[in-house]
């Protein structure tokens, strides 16, 4: 079993390639797929962005809880999509404090997560395996869906920090995390393991972190319970065109 430990060493010097959309080019293709290494295969995936939750009455929520973090502006059709890169920061992180939830549940057994559910931004996805690329980058989704797990780090429920990726957009297009912003502290996610089993993650915290000074030891260091990080991109800036920072979504297991 891959530990949190283990997932920092190849955290501090990750990247992640293929998110990108230079000017000129069309969308990036994703970058290579390293030997051994498992993609979603040729078929799509089932994911849905379902409608959010109404109040009783039936009429759509008109107010959302704020966000810890800048939501990103919105960008064009001709926007570049975002790129996903947990850069190591330069001054030392503090890992993730036991004992910040008001529950936590006993680590699982190693289980292949099959598909993440987060009611409250309504998302429903297939996941696919996302690994290293020959150079030692991190493996993104090859589209707007489905979201991804790093097979590198522990499967969703067991002890350390699992991690799925998503897009925030692809090509102009709203990605599977495109909603990832609106999570809030206490908002539930749940992850379907190929053993029929579920792991249900609490959220604790959203932050959003500048990608010259991503947190590597508080986002991949070992814990000492099953957590949950998933991850996006964030902070875009219309004068560059760019996402400046990623943002990522603390959980632990509950149930």
């Amino acid at each position: 079993m891959r530990t949190g430990a283990a997932v920092l060493l190849l955290a501090s010097a990750l990247t992640v390639t293929g998110c990108a959309t230079e000017s000129g080019t069309g969308p990036t293709q994703p970058g290579p797929v390293a030997p051994g290494a498992t993609t979603s295969g040729a078929a799509a995936p089932t994911t849905v962005l379902m409608p959010l939750p109404t109040r009783a009455t039936g009429q759509p929520t008109t107010k959302a809880a704020k966000p810890p973090i800048r939501t990103p502006q919105r960008p064009t059709a001709g926007t570049p999509s975002p790129e996903l890169r947990p850069t190591p920061s330069a001054e030392p992180s503090r890992p993730s404090t036991p004992g910040r939830t008001r529950k936590q549940a006993a680590p699982l057994r190693r289980s292949t997560p099959m598909r993440v559910t987060i009611p409250s931004i309504g998302m429903d996805s297939h996941l696919m395996r996302l690994g290293l690329t020959a150079d030692g980058s991190l493996q993104v989704p090859p589209n707007a869906f489905p979201a991804g797990w790093f097979t590198g780090a522990p499967t969703p429920g067991e002890r350390g920090p699992a991690v799925i990726a998503g897009h925030v957009r692809w090509s102009g297009r709203a990605g599977v995390f495109a909603r990832l912003a609106r999570l809030k502290p206490g908002d539930t996610v749940t992850v379907t393991r190929q053993d029929r089993s579920t792991a249900v993650f609490r959220v604790n915290r959203v932050q959003q972190y500048a990608k010259s000074r991503f947190p590597s030891a508080a986002v991949y260091g070992d814990i000492r319970h099953a957590g949950l990080r998933l991850i996006t991109c964030g902070g875009y800036d219309p004068a560059s065109r760019e996402y400046e920072a990623n943002l990522v979504a603390f959980a632990d297991l509950i149930a």
